[in-house]
């Protein structure tokens, strides 16, 4: 826990600076109709009630900056595993999403509950997102089981190929322009640097088949499982 305290502090701290002397970085993808980058997601969705006070979240932050791309309730998630990373080279009839199910229900059969206390917010230079915090090691015990379990499988799959994933935020804001006014973006953010916005356990994951941003749109769920 304190790790992850320790890593959502330093990359607030970093990208705030980034951000206020305007040397954040624009997601240039975001407004591009044809891109095509798909892969396949086991991901967490928070409850109505984090999501309402994400949303208190995301109203303030768009007075200031209006113009950017912010996550609607229907797109909000933690990634829990990216088992294909998005690439314009995976498509779906690929694989045979039966077997990713196998290997997760297989994976699932020791986990009790998974808590996640969302509280305060952390940045990268190009976007915002909400802290997460396991209440407990379940979430990365289910990880390493997901990694084993699908190395052993041969299966297709590029889990942590980018990084090997440990934290459990959630991105609700990217930015898709200029900003207006990087300093009164990043004070915005300083008020809900501690902000609670809630706990909640978890009750089902999804496995689904998505673009970049997790639009709700283009996503398929390939599968869903209850926790009990």
């Amino acid at each position: 826990m304190n790790n992850l305290t320790e890593h959502y502090n330093q990359l607030y701290k970093t990208s705030a600076e980034t951000i206020s002397a305007g040397k954040y970085s624009i997601d240039l993808e975001l407004k591009n109709e044809s891109d095509s980058r798909f892969g396949i997601t086991l991901l967490i969705r928070p409850n109505e009630e984090i999501k309402a006070n994400i949303q208190h979240f995301i109203k303030e932050l768009k007075k200031v900056e209006p113009e950017q791309y912010f996550y609607p309730d229907s797109d909000i998630h933690v990634t829990v595993m990216s088992i294909i990373s998005c690439s314009t080279a995976f498509t779906l009839d690929q694989i045979s999403p039966k077997e990713y199910i196998e290997i997760i229900c297989r994976s699932l059969v020791d986990v009790e509950k998974i808590k996640i206390h969302y509280k305060g917010v952390t940045a990268s230079p190009s976007a915002l997102m909400i802290q997460g915090f396991p209440s407990d090691e379940t979430l990365n015990n289910l990880r390493n089981k997901l990694r084993e379990n699908f190395k052993k499988s041969g299966l297709q799959q590029s889990m942590d190929s980018r990084y090997s994933i440990f934290t459990a935020h959630s991105t609700i804001m990217r930015f898709q322009e200029q900003l207006q006014n990087p300093k009164k973006l990043i004070e915005t953010a300083e008020k809900f640097r501690d902000y609670d916005f809630g706990e909640f356990e978890v009750k089902n994951l999804e496995l689904v088949y998505n673009d970049w941003y997790q639009r709700k749109e283009t996503t398929r769920v390939l599968g869903d499982f209850g926790l009990r």
